[in-house]
């Protein structure tokens, strides 16, 4: 499956339980995240889509830590799994 389906596919999805998952560009810093997730609740979760069985870059893997140190989730989605475990973990309760 292709990066682009998967990424149609988790908004989709994030639709669907409420939210939004609006693409994230932010001139003068790549790395960034492809996706913030914004749900019900005032959660806030950053997503970076990936094709099956990629890493991520290491701008990206600078990224991840910095959001995570100050206190953001992060999510990296490869797959339809990853998109189902992704939704049953931030469904609003």
């Amino acid at each position: 499956m292709r990066e682009s389906a998967l990424e149609r596919r988790l908004v989709r999805e994030v639709k669907d339980i409420g939210g939004e998952a609006p693409k994230w560009v932010s001139p003068g810093n790549r790395g960034v995240p492809d996706r913030i997730v914004l749900l019900p609740n005032g959660q806030t979760i950053y997503v970076e889509m990936k094709a099956p069985g990629k890493h991520l870059s290491p701008l990206q893997e600078r990224w991840k830590r910095k959001l995570l140190k100050m206190g953001h989730r992060h999510y990296k989605i490869d797959s339809n799994e990853d998109i189902d475990r992704f939704i049953q973990e931030v469904m609003p309760k």
